[in-house]
């Protein structure tokens, strides 16, 4: 199995900046991607960032310029640097990957627990 483990979230005010982690363990064979998401309370879990294994970046345009997402394939880590953030970036922050463990055949959806980010003055 893959297990996803974040850290880096807090209360941070408007304009600051926060860095999150997420590390991936376990008899891993193949990531494929590797992204956040974020939900907000009453809203849909939402895409912030994803990068694929060869390196590409997406990101929807609320956060295009202002949060950046970056992969250690060693560490099978993924890091989202958050800067300028806003008061509606205030959500629980999900761990993402589709990774393929040693002993199945296919590749399958993880989901870490969730760190909260909160922006508030």
């Amino acid at each position: 199995q893959v297990q996803l483990v974040e850290s880096g979230g807090g209360l941070v005010q408007p304009g600051g900046s926060l860095r999150l982690s997420c590390a991936a363990s376990g008899s891993i064979s193949s990531i494929r991607t590797m992204a956040w998401y974020r939900q907000a309370p009453g809203k849909q879990r939402e895409l912030v960032a994803r990068i694929i294994s060869g390196g590409s970046t997406d990101y929807p345009d609320s956060v295009k310029g202002r949060f950046t997402i970056s992969r250690d394939n060693a560490k099978n880590t993924v890091y989202l640097q958050m800067n300028s953030l806003k008061p509606e970036d205030t959500a629980v922050y999900y761990c993402n990957t589709v990774a393929k463990p040693d002993d199945r055949l296919l590749f399958d959806t993880y989901w870490g627990q969730g760190t909260q980010v909160t922006v508030s003055s």
